[in-house]
């Protein structure tokens, strides 16, 4: 196993010990200081996956989206071209169970949405340093859209997720900021 997989492994264990109760109160309190966020505030299209557990829990914020009228819209992956688009997401029926058990939009139910209309993108991962580098999931598909992505991005990380270094590589991308249900971590005025 190389140093990113004994990582993801290393925090897949730990997030598998918070116990329901701790996870869904985590949850809801990074939500809170997401929802007074200034990215969030002024975001008109939100970009954001459907969580999976241990995930901090994004079903909430999509529905908060969707009652202060914003546009919410989920990724969908092109596993033959290694891509993701974006497709917009007004109720779950919308949505099908994919590999591994993800949540995707159906294509016929919705409507694709260009990476520059998305105003803020939230980014998932397993772990983070405080620099806003991230070790994802291992598909590497947030890392190629981020690389065309100029939109603002945020990640939404519980505390024993953040670690002190991870190995970086060329085409790695941080993050402009990082929640937890703790604190803010990072810059938002780029």
């Amino acid at each position: 196993m190389d140093e990113k997989q004994l990582l993801r492994k290393h925090i897949m264990d730990i997030l598998a010990k918070i116990e329901k109760p701790q996870y869904e109160h985590e949850s809801y309190e990074i939500a809170q200081l997401l929802y007074q966020d200034p990215l969030w505030k002024e975001a008109k299209v939100v970009g954001v996956t459907i969580s999976k557990y241990p995930e901090v829990d994004t079903y909430q914020i999509i529905r908060k989206a969707w009652e202060e009228g914003k546009q919410v819209v989920i990724p969908k992956c092109l596993p033959k071209k290694k891509e993701m688009v974006f497709r917009t997401l007004t109720q779950f029926n919308q949505l099908e169970s994919v590999y591994y058990g993800l949540l995707e939009p159906i294509e016929e139910m919705t409507a694709e949405v260009r990476g520059n209309e998305i105003d803020l993108l939230i980014v998932p991962g397993l772990a983070y340093t405080k620099e806003g580098y991230r070790v994802g999931f291992g598909g590497g598909y947030y890392d190629r859209y981020l690389a065309e992505f100029n939109g603002h991005t945020v990640s939404l990380a519980f505390q024993s997720q953040l670690v002190s270094e991870l190995p970086i590589e060329e085409h790695d991308i941080p993050v402009k900021q990082i929640i937890t249900n703790k604190k803010r971590i990072g810059r938002i005025d780029d």
